[in-house]
């Protein structure tokens, strides 16, 4: 009797194993096909000049808010279907057209080109330490997660009060404090993934994507500020 238990319960270990390394395998696929569309959206919106309000800061970031999560909000109602996966790389080509104006200030500089390619590298080294470390760890990353809620309300917070300052030096420390936790987001994001917590890749694809577009925006930011090389 007891060997037949035995038997059930590693049978179930198994089986949880193989849907967590399905999830996990998906998810980088997914992430992957995601950046497609960002890319393409970039170039669009670099060559178009692209901007939603150029003259309305506050307005600008309202509707960006508003058209990114009525499509964050569609796909998490469609996260079991590929209306999901189709609404996901639709928002990743908006996003990509969002990163338009920050991209044209970043090659106004002698050397936007470079910036944006250390960026970029800087990006998906964080990406592939970290998520590396969240997937070979034992460690239970899952206490985190309060932690960094409460530092994402307090980084809107100041991201809302610097739309009305307009001061460089809280955009830089805004910058800073992005890199970190969103940083910290992936590490948790992607143990959950392996602890079982999150067992859609569409929504887990997601999350870890906008933890990327986080990091890259703030990076660019920063090396902006102290690298960039104006003519």
């Amino acid at each position: 009797m007891q060997g037949n238990y035995e038997i059930i319960r590693g049978g179930g270990a198994s089986a949880s194993a193989l849907q967590t390394n399905r999830v996990l395998r998906n998810t980088y696929a997914l992430l992957a096909l995601s950046m497609v569309p960002t890319v393409v959206g970039a170039l669009i919106g670099v060559q178009l000049n692209f901007s939603f309000l150029g003259g309305s800061p506050i307005l600008t970031f309202a509707l960006f808010l508003g058209i990114a999560f009525g499509m964050m909000w569609g796909i998490q109602r469609n996260k079991d279907s590929g209306i999901g996966v189709a609404l996901l790389l639709g928002l990743t080509f908006f996003l990509g057209l969002a990163l338009g104006p920050i991209l044209q200030v970043a090659l106004g500089f002698r050397n936007g080109g470079t910036l944006i390619a250390l960026a970029a590298g800087g990006t998906g080294a964080i990406f592939l330490t970290l998520s590396g470390i969240a997937a070979s760890t034992k460690r239970d990353f899952s206490n985190m997660g309060k932690f960094l809620s409460a530092g994402l309300i307090l980084l809107i917070i100041a991201v809302l009060a610097n739309l009305f300052l307009q001061l460089p030096a809280l955009h830089l420390t805004i910058s800073v404090i992005a890199v970190g936790l969103f940083s910290a987001y992936i590490l948790y994001d992607i143990n959950r993934i392996v602890q079982g917590g999150e067992t859609n890749y569409v929504l887990a694809t997601l999350s870890v994507y906008l933890n990327i577009y986080n990091i890259f925006i703030s990076l660019l930011n920063l090396l902006m500020a102290f690298s960039g090389e104006r003519d």
